[in-house]
């Protein structure tokens, strides 16, 4: 049976396609949601630019008829610009200050209480990336969900990049003797995707075992393409980080996403890994270093002096690293030192839309802080002989409208995990220090 689905304002300014991907069932727009998207639409960031597309998207529809009688969608779907059905005096016996909020509640409840006294009553669903909307809507007896169509995949599903396998300890006797294995006559019963990494364990409990990865073209497993050789004096400490060293080194795959929890290594094997394909092997011309500006907690406001001064605060965690890796001794050398290489360029995500970015090794920091368009658009800038790496923490989100399977960084995981451009790892261990990794699981 058909169902009316009634969004929230911050469905559609999380993803403004929101109003085509309810199938043949109605979509109601309340008013109040008009109002709060016009109060967006100047917005210069991501919250503004989806606003707009959302304006533009209704304002094209119009020519379907008038929205406030609604009209019929493409797909077989019904979608309305709700006018009626404001009436506040249900809402008001649980909560009783008029928010937009509340609002929007109240056209639900109001749609809900009218489809009950029909034959054949409607489920009416709202439709809230806002947990507390929800549970207010639970308490007025409404039922509601939160906007799943974006969602790649559970929490404990996403890709990791690489598979433990339990085979007969002849099968690693024979990768050894020949330095390859068909991946046909292993019998798995689950996919392999283009360079993911596999463990082969001896089934009888040795233990013997073997590091291999998947080929391009998902037919045999093959040896590491690199060694286990220091790269700029840091070196692999467990197996996850080896095999991130071995994506971000490989020339052939333009393409490497990494996640982990704090402390396991993401941004240092990164760098190392730019500074030695630039600086000692000169493959790239540049090493372009970039993060989105979201702060964590309550923002500090407008920062004073240049651009670059400006930066300094979002981009030190960068430095941090770098001062690491160039063992510098005093406070101020690592300017000095990127100063007189000119190779390597720290910037905000700000300022590389529109930007064509060839012959470069792109590291992008904090990435499950971007969206999918924002993700797309970053991708997208990518130039010839460029490679560009992407990672960060999807349970460490500071964007009010992502979470750790809807943003951009899982997006890109799950999208490209198929594709023999791409390679994809996810570090688990943490390698920061011992409170680090207690503080990474317990917290």
């Amino acid at each position: 049976m058909k169902k009316i689905f009634v969004l929230d304002t911050n469905v559609l300014l999380h993803e403004p396609n929101a109003i085509f991907a309810f199938e043949e069932h109605e979509v109601v727009i309340p008013a109040v949601v008009l109002e709060e998207i016009d109060s967006k639409k100047r917005n210069p960031e991501e919250i503004g630019r989806n606003a707009r597309v959302v304006s533009r998207l209704l304002d094209g529809l119009r020519e379907k008829g008038h929205l406030h009688n609604g009209i019929e969608l493409d797909h077989g779907g019904r979608l309305k610009v709700e006018l009626n059905h404001r009436s506040f005096v249900k809402v008001q016996e649980m909560f009783g200050e008029v928010t937009n909020d509340n609002r929007i509640l109240a056209v639900a409840l109001n749609y809900h209480l009218e489809e009950l006294e029909t034959a054949s009553p409607r489920s009416v669903v709202l439709v809230s990336k806002d947990v507390l909307v929800r549970i207010k809507a639970d308490v007025l007896g409404l039922t509601t969900q939160d906007y799943l169509s974006d969602r790649t995949a559970g929490p404990g599903d996403l890709y990791s990049g690489y598979s433990n396998i339990k085979v007969h300890p002849s099968i690693i006797d024979e990768f050894y003797t020949y330095r390859s294995l068909q991946i046909k006559p292993l019998g798995l019963n689950f996919s392999l995707y283009p360079h993911e990494f596999v463990i082969l364990k001896d089934e009888m409990g040795s233990g013997k075992s073997a590091l291999l990865k998947v080929n391009e073209d998902v037919t045999r497993l093959e040896p590491l393409y690199m060694s286990n050789e220091p790269v700029w004096g840091i070196s692999a400490r467990n197996a996850q980080q080896r095999m991130a060293l071995e994506l971000l080194l490989n020339d052939d795959i333009p393409l490497v996403t990494i996640t982990g929890k704090a402390g396991t290594g993401k941004t240092l094997l990164a760098l190392a890994a730019g500074l030695l394909k630039t600086e000692d092997d000169h493959k790239y011309k540049k090493l372009l270093i970039a993060r989105p500006v979201v702060p964590m907690g309550k923002d500090i406001g407008y920062l004073p002096g240049e651009k670059e001064e400006k930066l300094r605060p979002w981009m030190q965690p960068i430095y941090d690293n770098l001062e690491y890796l160039f063992d510098t001794k005093k406070s101020g050398d690592i300017d000095k030192i990127l100063m007189g290489l000119g190779s390597i360029q720290v910037e905000a995500l700000t300022y590389i839309r529109g930007r064509s970015i060839p012959g470069q090794f792109i590291i992008i920091d904090e990435a499950q802080n971007l969206s999918r368009h924002e993700v797309k658009t970053i991708v997208s800038r990518v130039g010839e002989g460029s490679k560009i790496v992407l990672m960060g923490d999807p349970e460490q989100i500071d964007h009010p409208y992502l979470d750790s399977v809807s943003n951009g960084l899982s997006y890109l995981v799950e999208r490209f995990q198929k594709e023999g451009i791409s390679g994809h790892i996810t570090l688990e261990k943490g390698e920061r220090s011992k409170l680090a990794q207690v503080a990474a699981d317990l917290l």
